[in-house]
C-alpha cells in the first residue's frame, strides 16, 4: 500500500472507519491520476466538485488531461461573464452555458451522441476512462454505498476505469434502485461534507411559454406515462396537468416540476406496462426538497441510463409522451436540437430514443416543442431550410407534433405540402409571407396556394361537445392545411347534399375553391371544422363558415355535414359555435339563402335562439338571423 494513503489519518465520517485505508485527502487523491489520462467527471448535481476544485488548482497538474463528462452543474469556477475557467482539455456530451466559449477556443470539445449509447461505447474501449471521479453516499452496514442522484453512465465508467475516486458525502441521498456500489470497487474515499448541489428553476413568466405548455397540456390523456427533456419549455407543460389521473413517469431526469403532481395524487403509475407503480429515471436534478424525497424511497427506481433509455422499454410503456424541446425546425420537419445560429447548446441527451419509443408506443405521443422566434424575436426557429451551421438532429421521418405558441400541428404522414403548410401556420406572423414565399419558390407548395391566415391558433375557441347519442366531437378554428380533410369530406356528400349545399352539381373542389372553405383570415373569414378522433388520426366530419359583408355587418353562412354524423345534433352544435364566435366578435347577425327544398337547413336555422326572419325570394328563401 502506498504510503500516502495511511490509515493513520483522522476520519471525518464513523461510517468510514471500517475503511480507513481507502481515506485520503482530495490533494493526494487526485495526485494519483497520471499524465495523459482521460478522467471521468460524475453527472449533474453530483459532479465531484472537490475533486475538481483541487485537480484545477494543484501545482503542476498532468499533462494532456482529458476530462469526460455529460451535465455538469454549478461544478467549475467561472469568471464574471459566466464562462468556465477550467484549465484542461474535455470531451462532453453536453455544453452548459459555462463552457461554450471554452467549444470556440478549442480546449471542449463536443460529441453529438445519445447519452444512452455512451456506455456501449466505454464498454468497447471506444471512449477511453482512466479513472473515474464520483460522488457517493455513505456506506451502509454491508459496505455498499449509493450513487445517489445520478446512475446515468456511471456504471459503465466504473467498469472501465482502472481507478475510482470518490468524494463520500453523507447529504448525498440513498437511491433506490441499481444505484449500488461496494466499497471495495472504490480506490480512495475523500470524506466530504457540503449540501448537494441544487438546480433551482425560475418559472418561465414568458406569455409565449406558458401558452405552448397549455397547448402541450392538451394533448396529454389520463393515463399517459410522461418523459419530459431538460428544456425549459417542457417542465412549463406540467403544472397544467394537476387535473389528470394515473400519469407515470418513465425518464431520463427528474426535477422538481414533478412534485405539484406527486402533492396532488396526479401521478400513481397506475397504467404503467413495465415497473408500475414506480417512477423510474437515472438522475435527479433540483432542490433538496426533491433529494429529501428520494431517500430511501422506493417510489423512485433509479437505473443506468441505457436501461432507461431502451427504445423497446420505452416503446412498452402505456400511452408514452415524449416532450422535446428544439431549437430550430425546417419547413420539411428536419429538428435541430444542438445548435442554433451555428452555436452549440445542450445536446442530444436521450431525446431520440424516447421520441422514437414514444412513436411506437400505444397511444403514444412524441412531442417537440419551441417558441416560435428566438429570445429577441428578430430570428424565426421554423425557416424554410435549416441555417448554416445546424443540422437534423431529428429526422424528418421521425417528428409527430409539433408545438409554438402559435398552434399544434401533426405531420407523421404528412406531405411536403401539407408539412409546410402546417408549418407555417406555427411560425410567428411577421416570418409567415417570407417563408410560404420561400416555400413556394422551392416547390414545396403550388403557385395556387394562398397565405390568409396571420393570427396566432386561438385553442381557447376549441370546444368538444356531446351529440345527442352521445358520441363527442371536437370543433376547432379550421387550418389551411385542414384542406385534403375538407376535401374528404366534400366527397362524402351526397348529391343532393351537394346541392342544397353549392346550389349547383359539382363534381370535385379545385384547391381554391377547398382553401376558400379552411384557409380564411379569421377577422371577415372564419371556418370551423368538427374533428372524430385524436389530433394524429383526426377525421374532419363537419365544417362551418360565415364571411363577413363590411357594408352591414352580417355575415353570409354555409355549413356541410357528413351524412353518418347528420341526425345527431351535430350541424345544431356547429351553428351554435359560430355563431358565439361572430357574437363576441361584434358581428350582428347571420344570412343564408336556403333553397326551399332544403328543409334540414330551415330547421337548423329555426334552431337558432335568436330573432330569425325567413323570406321567400324567387328560388330560394332568405334567412336572417340578428344576434
Amino acid at each position: 500500500m502506498d504510503t500516502m494513503f495511511s490509515p493513520k489519518k483522522p476520519l471525518s465520517h464513523a461510517a468510514l472507519k471500517p475503511y480507513s485505508e481507502k481515506v485520503t485527502t482530495a490533494a493526494l487523491a487526485v495526485a494519483q491520476i497520471h499524465n495523459g489520462d482521460h478522467v471521468f467527471l460524475g453527472t449533474g448535481c453530483a459532479a465531484p466538485c472537490t475533486l475538481l476544485r483541487e485537480l484545477e488548482t494543484m501545482p503542476g497538474p498532468p499533462a494532456d488531461l482529458e476530462l469526460i463528462h455529460f451535465l455538469l452543474v454549478k461544478a467549475f469556477a467561472t469568471d464574471a461573464h459566466g464562462q468556465s475557467l477550467t484549465r484542461f482539455h474535455h470531451r462532453t456530451f453536453f455544453v452548459g452555458a459555462d463552457l461554450r466559449m471554452a467549444i470556440g477556443e478549442g480546449r471542449v470539445e463536443y460529441v453529438p451522441i445519445s447519452i444512452a449509447r455512451v456506455p456501449e461505447m466505454i464498454a468497447r474501449g471506444r471512449i477511453r476512462v482512466d479513472v473515474a471521479m464520483i460522488q457517493v453516499s455513505l456506506p451502509d452496514a454491508f459496505g455498499y454505498v449509493s450513487l445517489g442522484v445520478s446512475v446515468d453512465i456511471i456504471p459503465a465508467a466504473l467498469a472501465a476505469a482502472r481507478l475510482v475516486i470518490a468524494e463520500v458525502n453523507p447529504h448525498m441521498p440513498r437511491t433506490m434502485g441499481d444505484t449500488t456500489l461496494h466499497i471495495s470497487r472504490i480506490h480512495h474515499l475523500v470524506p466530504v461534507n457540503t449540501a448537494v448541489t441544487e438546480l433551482n428553476r425560475e418559472p418561465a413568466q414568458e406569455d409565449n411559454v406558458q401558452r405552448i405548455a397549455r397547448y402541450i397540456a392538451r394533448i396529454i390523456d389520463d393515463g399517459s406515462t410522461l418523459q419530459v427533456g431538460l428544456g425549459y419549455v417542457p417542465h412549463e407543460a406540467l403544472q397544467y396537468l394537476t387535473d389528470r389521473k394515473d400519469l407515470g413517469l418513465h425518464c431520463d431526469v427528474i426535477t422538481d416540476a414533478i412534485l405539484p403532481l406527486l402533492e396532488q395524487g396526479c401521478i400513481t403509475g397506475a397504467c404503467k406496462t413495465t415497473h408500475p407503480f414506480k417512477i423510474v429515471t437515472s438522475m435527479a436534478l433540483g432542490s433538496q426538497r426533491l433529494y429529501d424525497l428520494i431517500n430511501l424511497n422506493p417510489l423512485f427506481d433509479f437505473q443506468p441510463m441505457d436501461a432507461v433509455c431502451d427504445p423497446v422499454t420505452i416503446a412498452a410503456q402505456h400511452k408514452m409522451v415524449s416532450i422535446a424541446q428544439a431549437y430550430s425546425i425546417d419547413l420539411t420537419g428536419q429538428v435541430c436540437v444542438d445548435q442554433f445560429d451555428g452555436k452549440f447548446y445542450s445536446g442530444m441527451g436521450a431525446q431520440g430514443e424516447f421520441l422514437h419509443g414514444a412513436s411506437r408506443s400505444a397511444g403514444g405521443k412524441p412531442i417537440i416543442c419551441m417558441t416560435s422566434t428566438s429570445a429577441d424575436g428578430k430570428t424565426s426557429r421554423i425557416r424554410a431550410s435549416l441555417a448554416a451551421g445546424e443540422v437534423s438532429t431529428i429526422a424528418r421521418t421521425d417528428v409527430h407534433y409539433v408545438v409554438t405558441e402559435h398552434g399544434i400541428a401533426y405531420l407523421f404522414g404528412k406531405s411536403i405540402r401539407e408539412r409546410a403548410t402546417a408549418l407555417i401556420e406555427l411560425a410567428h406572423p411577421q416570418f409567415r409571407p417570407e417563408l410560404f414565399a420561400q416555400a413556394q419558390a422551392m416547390g414545396y407548395l403550388p403557385a395556387t396556394q394562398t397565405l390568409q391566415n396571420m393570427r396566432a391558433y386561438p385553442v381557447e375557441d376549441e370546444l368538444t361537445v356531446t351529440l345527442k347519442d352521445g358520441s363527442q366531437v371536437m370543433l376547432r378554428p379550421a387550418l389551411s392545411s385542414d384542406a385534403q380533410g375538407v376535401r374528404n369530406l366534400f366527397h362524402h356528400l351526397s348529391k343532393a347534399d351537394v346541392y342544397t349545399r353549392f346550389f349547383h352539381h359539382v363534381r370535385g373542389l379545385s384547391d381554391a375553391e377547398v382553401q376558400r372553405l379552411c384557409n380564411v383570415n379569421y377577422e371577415t373569414e372564419v371556418a370551423f371544422v368538427a374533428i372524430d378522433g385524436p389530433r394524429e388520426d383526426a377525421n374532419i366530419v363537419g365544417q362551418a363558415c360565415y364571411f363577413v359583408n363590411p357594408s352591414d355587418n352580417l355575415a353570409d353562412t354555409a355549413y356541410m355535414v357528413h351524412p353518418d354524423w347528420q341526425g345527431h345534433g351535430l350541424g345544431s352544435a356547429l351553428q351554435k359555435c359560430i355563431a358565439q364566435h361572430a357574437a363576441r366578435h361584434g358581428v350582428r347577425g347571420f344570412v343564408a339563402d336556403v333553397l326551399p327544398g332544403n328543409t334540414r337547413m330551415l330547421r337548423l336555422a329555426q334552431k337558432s335562439p335568436h330573432a330569425v326572419r325567413a323570406e321567400r325570394t324567387g328560388d330560394c328563401v332568405h334567412v336572417t338571423q340578428l344576434f
